[in-house]
């Protein structure tokens, strides 16, 4: 006998996958708490807090969590209250590094920070010593088998985006939120038109001609 019964391994297994599943839990719940507070409680009228209710209920949380994450955003009901906040730093090799956190206590977050930074070669930087080397990008992902390519491409390129790439189930917009104040990528959208005019209706042939006149605008 090896002195371990079936049963301990079932509580073994259970156990760290309570500890797995509570941690997303908790993840969840700060997410749903901030997107409350910042947008109000009704998921129709703030995506950010409809998008984090469908990744909770995929998470299989609990109804009743969710409710009081979201009453606890709004002011309905007490509890801790969490707030977004940004840091900047160099990482190994002098990385820069931009942190988003979600904290009840941004004190006790730099110093967990600053720690951990240091212990892998790293250090918490002063502001805008590293931001102005990022630009924040748009992200859309769109189900392939709920849109046309063609008609795709050409909307999100009159709309300023960047590109359009694929995988295996979808369509992936990557844009600059800048780009979308009207003008940024009007060449671009018109070079589009202009392709599908000439006759490129392959998709290879548009994205080529895309490119081609990328380059030229860079050379130029």
């Amino acid at each position: 006998m090896s002195g371990h019964s079936k049963w301990a391994s079932i509580k073994h297994k259970k156990g760290a996958l309570d500890a797995k599943r509570g941690k997303i839990f908790t993840r969840l719940i700060k997410e749903l708490t901030v997107a409350a507070r910042d947008g109000g409680g009704d998921p129709d009228m703030n995506p950010r807090l409809r998008t984090v209710i469908a990744d909770a209920k995929a998470a299989n949380m609990p109804a009743d969590n969710i409710k009081r994450a979201i009453r606890r955003g709004t002011g309905e009901e007490p509890g801790v209250s969490y707030e977004e906040a940004q840091y900047e730093a160099y990482g190994p090799g002098g990385a820069a590094v931009i942190i988003d956190v979600l904290t009840d206590n941004k004190n006790r977050t730099v110093g967990e920070l600053r720690h951990m930074l240091e212990k892998h070669g790293g250090n918490l930087a002063s502001t805008n010593a590293v931001a102005w080397m990022f630009t924040k990008k748009g992200y859309i992902v769109v189900e392939k088998a709920k849109a046309d390519e063609e008609k795709l491409m050409a909307a999100v390129l009159d709309a300023g985006a960047d590109d359009l790439q694929d995988d295996d189930d979808n369509w992936e917009v990557l844009s600059a939120p800048e780009a979308f104040a009207g003008g940024a990528r009007r060449g671009e959208a018109a070079r589009h038109r202009a392709g599908q005019r000439a006759g490129l209706d392959d998709p290879a042939e548009l994205r080529e001609a895309r490119r081609q006149g990328r380059a030229a605008d860079g050379a130029s």
